[in-house]
């Protein structure tokens, strides 16, 4: 039964680790238990929580390589998940097997971010929009109104009954990652995700489908979990933003409250190095200096010390828990106890 109470996503100290090996960078480690070898672990999301409400969007942002899309893939069960808890309606499908995930698929639906590679060119769109829902279909009337639903669908994200007949290659771009819409669209979730889906696109038909996205959130309720790492596209579209670095949540708040007063020096330093937010806000301009360190090897404290302008002793010493800091803003930063440090 669907919890309306709980909220429709609910991450909790989620983690994704991937182990690697068969290369140089295995190695051999003695210990009491005798000689082993070692993999070399990617620390790809370390004990991410945040949660999404229905009918709200949630954008999730940070350099490549942060862990943005692989929390995306986590929750959607791409992968599995190392630890933590992935609640949909209430209901925690961190470690449920295949057969158990098939009703939750028609809770939870992707949008891919390459509408090139995510639509089987040998499929026909109708066929590419009905494969989710013949999966979710049990009876033979549910089947026999497949055709008239791929028709409604494809009419409401702006194509023609004529397209169905036709292969993705015959699309542009934009018509393409509408009917990857259509496609989420099918088995009516509660809940998209979202990852990178108009970073392919032209800047003007970014826009068209962003409308088109948050039209669609305004009809069906939906909610949305749309990673990004374009701070102009998530100003547009997202009611939250989660700041993430080398695979950490260092910030997390309602737009207008990060847009207007970003706490995080890693925040401060994205929104600087935008010229279209920048120009419209106050923002103290914080240039980064080395690369970002690997999630082979993470740095001891705070994952963002070794490029933090104002890091000190503690930071190294002490890895910085999300605290709320007012107005629904959570940061995890020892600034927010050292007031001024971050002060010329």
């Amino acid at each position: 039964m669907t919890d309306t109470t709980s909220p429709m996503l609910e991450v909790r100290d989620l983690s994704m680790h991937f182990s690697i090996g068969g290369g140089v960078l295995d190695r051999l480690k003695l210990d009491r238990n005798g000689l082993r070898l070692e993999r070399p672990i990617v620390h790809a999301v370390n004990g991410v929580s945040f949660k999404i409400n229905r009918g709200e969007i949630m954008a999730l942002v940070g350099e490549s390589g942060c862990g943005k899309s692989t929390v995306a893939k986590t929750i959607a069960r791409i992968y599995e998940p190392t630890t933590g808890e992935v609640l949909v309606e209430g209901e925690n499908i961190a470690n449920l097997g295949f057969s158990d995930l098939l009703p939750v698929r028609a809770k939870m639906q992707m949008i891919f971010q390459d509408p090139y590679a995510s639509l089987n060119p040998r499929q026909k769109v109708r066929d590419i929009v009905a494969e989710p829902l013949l999966e979710q279909t049990k009876s033979a009337q549910e089947r026999r109104d497949v055709p008239a639903r791929i028709e409604a669908l494809l009419a409401r994200v702006g194509l023609n009954a004529e397209h169905a007949g036709r292969y993705p290659h015959q699309f542009s771009g934009g018509q393409r990652q509408r009917i990857g819409i259509a496609r989420a669209l099918s088995v009516t979730p509660g809940l998209i995700i979202a990852d990178e889906p108009v970073s392919a696109l032209d800047v003007s038909i970014q826009a068209q489908i962003l409308n088109l996205m948050k039209d669609l959130r305004d009809e069906f309720g939906l909610a949305y979990l749309f990673i990004s790492h374009d701070l102009s596209v998530v100003h547009h579209i997202a009611d939250w933003v989660g700041v993430m670095y080398l695979g950490f949540m260092v910030e997390n708040a309602p737009r207008d409250v990060l847009f207007a007063k970003p706490r995080h020096p890693y925040t401060r330093a994205l929104l600087s190095a935008a010229p279209s937010i920048k120009a419209n806000r106050d923002i103290q301009e914080i240039v980064l200096t080395g690369e970002v360190p690997s999630a082979l090897d993470l740095p001891s404290g705070c994952p963002f010390r070794t490029r933090c302008p104002f890091a000190w002793d503690r930071c190294a010493a002490e890895r910085p828990a999300l605290q709320d800091v007012g107005d629904r803003q959570t940061v995890a930063c020892h600034l927010i106890d050292e007031p001024g440090r971050d002060r010329p």
